[in-house]
């Protein structure tokens, strides 16, 4: 079974306007259209089983609406292997019955995204989701690292996330982009000895750049085979989730690094779904 545990799908409506906007802002190009049938077809030709779409807030207006959202598609959709995580926002008041009603609607977790939330991971206002969110059992995935489109803005480094964990204790937390992304040295030096999980989105092999970008191609090197074993070594296979950061990366490629890499199947299969079903329970 193949899990991809980091993707992002955007209402028919406005995706093309979203997905060019943001292909533009970032220099890179986007390899789906970015709505859910892009993501189901993109599924279908990577033979991806389940993918997690996870949504972000970028204003407290737009919590409970997503997160109501959120659990009417994973409702209609779950039998397609789609599942969608909550939201919150820092600056949520309510959050603690909100993260509630996430729970009570079966949603597995919520995203969080510090760059485009304007909050560092170690503030008080993420610290108190943080720790209402393992009060409940919930999945916090969180955006970690640099931001291919906030270049220089660093809102959770390696280091909150290690206080995060000294703060708020041992619960389902996931930093995506490999612990963070461009941080990698730092990840491997400072979070190795945490229950954390990493994931694999957008963080292996090549991403080339568009042909209008303000990137050179070496700027955006992902992980290589090698440099991607010390992560292994450092987390073991049982913490790293695989995932693609749908529509920004090709699911094909990432899945053939994930199965081209110097491991037995076992470790393969754990990176690839078996870890995700086992921390999602599906």
């Amino acid at each position: 079974m193949i899990v991809d545990m980091h993707t992002h799908i955007f209402p028919n409506e406005i995706s093309v306007n979203v997905i060019e906007k943001l292909s533009r802002v970032a220099g890179i190009p986007a390899f789906t259209d970015g709505t859910l049938d892009g993501l189901k077809k993109s599924m279908d030709a990577a033979q991806i089983n389940f993918s997690v779409i996870l949504p972000v807030a970028t204003n407290t207006s737009q919590v409970e609406k997503i997160n109501s959202s959120s659990a009417a598609l994973t409702e209609k959709f779950f039998g397609e292997g789609i599942i969608s995580f909550g939201c919150i926002h820092p600056d949520f008041t309510n959050y603690r019955e909100e993260l509630r009603r996430v729970k009570n609607f079966g949603l597995k977790g919520i995203k969080i995204h510090p760059v485009y939330q304007d909050t560092n991971l170690d503030d008080v206002k993420f610290l108190r989701i943080l720790d209402r969110a393992a009060e409940l059992n919930l999945i916090v995935v969180t955006h970690a690292g640099l931001d291919i489109g906030f270049p220089g803005a660093v809102r959770c480094s390696p280091q909150m996330i290690k206080k995060v964990v000294n703060t708020v204790g041992d619960f389902k937390f996931v930093a995506a982009h490999m612990g963070g992304w461009k941080n990698w040295d730092d990840v491997l030096k400072t979070l190795g000895g945490t229950k954390i999980f990493i994931d694999t989105s957008f963080s292996t092999g090549k991403i080339v750049p568009r042909s209008d970008s303000h990137w050179q191609a070496d700027d955006l090197e992902g992980l290589n085979a090698a440099q991607f074993m010390e992560f292994v070594k450092i987390f073991g296979a049982d913490r790293i989730l695989f995932g693609t950061d749908s529509p920004w990366t090709s699911p094909k490629t990432s899945i053939e690094f994930i199965k081209n890499l110097p491991l037995n199947d076992k470790d393969k299969n754990k990176i690839l779904g078996e870890n995700a079903r086992r921390l999602t329970e599906i």
